[in-house]
């Protein structure tokens, strides 16, 4: 996407766009839901337990408000009674709204998908919500920004959420979305051969070994190998590609193994797409300085996704 909107659509209400993809759907409260209500259905998720937002309502021309509900057994989450949820909880929630943002508000052409292209997240210290209950409802304030549009339909947009409990931020979150990649065959990347030995769940910050998505060759070179190439949260339906959330938590994983520290640390992630990252066999290298590490993962000597994950040092 380029740097800021080069020309952004308008809201409901104003003079229409150039670009019919790019406008405004009018009147739209929810997808397929009722008075903000969402279904999984019209999220595009393969199970109601995947979901996690509940509802989103539109409060302005470019805001809205989403509850979210995470339950405490996520599959991401610990193991314990009292639970602070796993951080790409938070990035997944923001991609279920930011499709139910472009499904239900924004016009676009036919059954036209986004991908996230780009993702940052932070989290504010001490202020994670934990459960011991069942779930933990959570309140999102969102906004919609730089509405780009191109080539007759929309091109991307950008969503800003914050997220609240308790009456305070713990979290904010924004994504880029996109269209997606398009899949051009099978990737020129390296199988990954024999010898790869996967990490412990816990030096990954991960909670089972079903999580874990890395492994080490005898040179000592990370590649992405996922243990369960199924995954119901990172790789749901077996994908040929890894989705935003699947890049950032194999960079989340890469840097906790390089530096030995435990997922709490965690402060801050990020994540830029530059092109398709196939579902096994990209090099993952991870470089650190005084604020956590960057990390790339490259693809057949191309560098097809880099990121940044910032940790608390005390």
């Amino acid at each position: 996407m380029p740097d800021g909107a080069v020309r952004e659509a308008p809201v409901f209400g104003e003079e229409p766009s150039e670009v019919p993809g790019a406008e405004w759907a009018p009147g739209a409260e929810g997808v397929e839901g009722v008075e903000g209500e969402l279904t999984w259905r019209g999220l595009g998720l393969e199970t109601v337990a995947s979901m996690l937002v509940v509802a989103l309502r539109r409060q302005g021309d470019r805001s809205f408000e989403a509850q979210c509900q995470w339950p405490r057994m996520h599959p991401l989450n610990e193991r314990v009674n009292a639970v602070e949820h796993h951080p790409l909880i938070v990035v997944e929630s923001t991609r279920q709204i930011a499709a139910a943002v472009q499904r239900g508000h924004l016009r676009t052409a036919g059954d036209q998908s986004f991908e996230a292209a780009s993702v940052s997240l932070g989290l504010l210290p001490g202020l994670q919500p934990s459960e011991s209950g069942s779930a933990t409802h959570v309140r999102v304030r969102v906004t919609l920004s730089d509405v780009v549009p191109g080539a007759g339909a929309l091109a991307s947009f950008r969503v800003t959420a914050e997220y609240l409990h308790a009456g305070q931020v713990f979290a904010t979150c924004t994504m880029i979305c996109a269209r997606p990649v398009p899949d051009e065959g099978e990737p020129l990347v390296a199988a990954p051969g024999f010898g790869l030995l996967h990490p412990s769940a816990a030096a990954v910050g991960a909670v089972a070994d079903a999580d874990v998505l890395l492994a080490r060759g005898p040179q000592g070179r990370l590649v992405v190998v996922p243990r369960d190439p199924a995954h119901p949260v990172l790789l749901p339906g077996r994908p040929r590609q890894l989705s935003a959330l699947a890049v950032l938590e194999a960079g989340r994983q890469a840097v906790l193994l390089s530096s030995g520290m435990t997922s709490r640390a965690v402060a801050g992630l990020r994540v830029d797409i530059r092109s398709a990252v196939p579902a096994s066999g990209a090099a993952v290298a991870v470089v650190s300085d005084h604020l956590g590490a960057h990390f790339a993962l490259t693809v057949a000597d191309r560098i097809a996704a880099t990121g940044t994950v910032s940790l608390r040092r005390s």
